[in-house]
């Protein structure tokens, strides 16, 4: 090609290259005049009253579980060590286990004291509320001293007993497998029974011997006159329902009241307790203690005055 053709090739100029337009967003018509979301004050504060509310039952659920859980506590205080037996204070005794459970295991520890001489009556000893057998032994020995036999238990959760936590309904079926044994496995008569109990234990017994008017009698050694009180009275009993989760109450008052056999009675005249032997309409003798605890020589003494005069002729 010539140069006069090259010449009057003219270059050509790069077309430029049109961007697309990018869509604009377009507004919605209904929008575009709405007002600002707002939240109300009234809905949040219903919101945080809610969740405090909330908080509040789930402590307040908290401490409902507690007290049911330990309640029991206030009332009974058992201990496992059992620190002395009978043979401490020269008493031959056999230690029995009872009231076996579904597995067969026996649920209840307690001593089988025979006494010295052939005696008419036995004896069926329910401690106090505190400590086990072994802390009642002086006790046991002035009952042997009154020429009778002894059966002493501890309720379950006490001394060699199994494990579980003490409560009204627990000592009623211990104080009841402690009789289906004595008239069931022993052969002894129920009209030669006598229920001998300290402190709550003699709660126990009353309760026991008002349902059951074919045994000889019952002694009463300073019953308790409210003995749940101790439970309903405790300062964290008002943050709770307490009589909802505690079921015992104790109440002398009916089983005094529907007591048809021979009763005998050891009370302190400053006690509230001794009001409960006002409601017995059946035969009772009640020997008033001092400001001193009874000497053995008195309590063996009103023991043997009180079983020589018990009728001879139940069945």
């Amino acid at each position: 090609m010539s140069d006069t053709a090259l010449g009057q090739v003219q270059m050509s100029k790069p077309k430029s290259i049109k961007k697309s337009a990018r869509p604009s967003a377009k507004r919605n018509p209904a929008l575009a005049g709405a007002a600002p979301i707002t939240v109300s004050g009234r809905w949040i504060a219903s919101v945080f009253a809610l969740v405090f509310l909330g908080a509040a039952l789930c402590v307040w659920g908290t401490l409902c579980l507690m007290f049911w859980l330990g309640s029991w506590q206030l009332l009974y205080h058992p201990s496992a060590t059992v620190r002395r037996t009978p043979a401490s204070a020269g008493l031959a005794f056999d230690q029995v286990a009872f009231d076996a459970a579904d597995t067969g295991v026996p649920q209840l520890q307690g001593w089988w004291i025979p006494a010295s001489l052939p005696a008419r009556y036995t004896a069926i000893y329910f401690h106090s509320a505190d400590g086990n057998l072994g802390d009642a032994i002086d006790t046991l020995a002035r009952l042997h001293s009154a020429g009778l036999n002894i059966f002493a238990i501890d309720y379950r959760g006490y001394g060699q007993s199994q494990f579980a936590h003490p409560s009204e309904a627990r000592w009623l079926h211990d104080a009841e497998a402690a009789l289906d044994y004595l008239t069931g496995t022993r052969h002894i008569a129920a009209s030669s029974i006598v229920l001998i109990g300290s402190g709550l234990g003699a709660n126990l017994a009353l309760e026991i011997a008002a349902e059951q008017p074919q045994l000889a009698g019952v002694v009463l050694d300073q019953p308790l006159a409210a003995p749940a009180d101790a439970i309903f009275n405790d300062p964290r009993a008002r943050l709770v329902p307490a009589h909802l989760l505690v079921h015992d109450r104790w109440d002398a008052t009916a089983p005094a009241t529907a007591l048809r056999i021979p009763s005998l009675w050891f009370a302190k005249e400053s006690d509230p307790g001794t009001q409960v032997s006002s409601r017995v309409t059946s035969p009772k003798m009640v020997v008033w203690i001092g400001s001193n605890a009874l000497p053995a020589r008195d309590y063996q003494d009103a023991l043997s005055r009180w079983l020589d005069n018990l009728p001879q002729d139940r069945k």
